[in-house]
Parts: C-alpha cells; sequence; structure tokens
C-alpha cells in the first residue's frame, strides 16, 4: 500500500466488525474505484460478465421494471439492466465508486439499511458481491423487503465456498494466493485484495442466509451456485 493508505485487515490479518468495518470497507473502496472493474475482470477471468446476467435473468421481471442495484460500484450491474430494457437505479455508500461509475441511470449515495426510497416503490433489487461487505446483513435485508412491490424480485450474487475438496483447495489457491498478489501488481493495493477472498467469512451458511431473507418478508428464497461452487446466486419474491 502507498504511504497514507489505511488498512481494512488488522495488524495480525483480523476483519474488522461493526463501525470499524463500516469506515474501513468505505475507505478501501474509494481508493480501489479506479481499478475495481478491471480487476474484476482478471479475478474472475471474464467469468463476472456471465454471472452478472444470470442474475438479472433470474428477476424475471417484464421490461421497464424500476430495478434497484444495491452497492452498484462502478455501475456494471446497471448497466446490465440498461441493457436488458430495465429501468435501473444505482446506490453505493463510497463516493469513490460512484464518481468513477459509468452508467446509463440515476445513481444516489446512500447506506443499504437505509434507502432513500418510499416503501413498495421499486420492483426488482440487484446485488453485486457485496453482501459481505453490509454491517447489518439482516437490517438490509429487511430494508430491501421495504422498498419492494409485493410480488418484487431480489437477486444477490456473491463468493461462495466450492463443496467438492478439489475444487475447494483450488478456490483457496486462488483467490487466498494469486489475488492478493494480482491486487499489488495491478492495483498496488494488496491490502485490499487480501480482504476481499477473506470477507467471505462474513457471509452466513447458505441455510441461514436463505432463513433471513425469508424472515425478512421473502417467498420461494432459492441458492444457485456456478463456476464449481465458488459464486453463488441468491434470490426471493416480495410476499
Amino acid at each position: 500500500m502507498g504511504r497514507g493508505m489505511s488498512r481494512v485487515l488488522g495488524p495480525d490479518g483480523t476483519l474488522p466488525a461493526g463501525d470499524t468495518k463500516r469506515h474501513a470497507v468505505e475507505e478501501m473502496f474509494d481508493r480501489v474505484a479506479p481499478s475495481y472493474e478491471r480487476m474484476n475482470r482478471v479475478i474472475s477471468l471474464g467469468q463476472d460478465r456471465r454471472w452478472r446476467r444470470r442474475a438479472v435473468e433470474s428477476l424475471e421481471l417484464p421490461l421497464r421494471s424500476l430495478v434497484l442495484d444495491l452497492a452498484c460500484g462502478t455501475g456494471d450491474l446497471c448497466r446490465d439492466l440498461a441493457a436488458t430494457g430495465h429501468r435501473a437505479v444505482g446506490v453505493d455508500f463510497s463516493a469513490g465508486m460512484l464518481a468513477a461509475a459509468q452508467a446509463p441511470c440515476p445513481l444516489v449515495r446512500g447506506d443499504a439499511a437505509m434507502l432513500p426510497f418510499p416503501a413498495a416503490s421499486i420492483d426488482g433489487v440487484v446485488c453485486g458481491f457485496a453482501l459481505r461487505n453490509f454491517v447489518d446483513l439482516h437490517a438490509v435485508f429487511a430494508e430491501c423487503a421495504r422498498v419492494l412491490r409485493p410480488g418484487g424480485r431480489f437477486a444477490a450474487l456473491d463468493a461462495a465456498v466450492p463443496e467438492h475438496a478439489l475444487l475447494r483447495a483450488g478456490n483457496a489457491v486462488w483467490f487466498r494466493g494469486a489475488v492478493p498478489l494480482l491486487g499489488r501488481v495491478f492495483a498496488h493495493d494488496g491490502d485490499a485484495y487480501a480482504y476481499l477472498p477473506r470477507s467471505t467469512a462474513y457471509l452466513p451458511e447458505p441455510h441461514a442466509l436463505l432463513n433471513a431473507l425469508h424472515r425478512a418478508g421473502f417467498g420461494g428464497a432459492a441458492r444457485r451456485t456456478f463456476t464449481g461452487g465458488s459464486v453463488q446466486l441468491i434470490t426471493g419474491t416480495r410476499v
């Protein structure tokens, strides 16, 4: 890391929690924003485009639906939504990400646990690889349920740990070994790209994640995995 950068991981490699996590993650995303999309292509070996398409398709909403991209970052999913005929709006708490975003839609700086939208005003919510970065995931699910109309759809992509032992080992070598090295070389930020693979530890186990979505007011909560189980897609319908 360059001089003046704060670390998101503790000196002993521990993950932050509470308000410390909130501030550390915000600062981290502010500084990695300029290289964020390029690094996503590198880390995912170009598969992130396919994963995002699957998430948008899983909404199963009619054209011109109003879809919120939660933690929109630099606008990848916003562009995918617009390309498929939806009306997108993006929300992110990182000013740096929003400044670097290129999206054909309104972008709002806001907290996922206190969304600046009226109740039942949104047709769909998508979220790309951000669940693990929220401090209170239950509060975020509750807010998504509040802003979605009855019958509205929720779809969230995030990392996962493969069940098969060999795939699990390969996943660990790539994401915990190669990704931090690539982050140091291409983004000049090894700390951020050491945090991102390790942050999967924040995610509840699959059954607990689906139960949390159900308790927030979603029916038909379901989970699919891609790329050998290293990526998961969580979906639900607002009841």
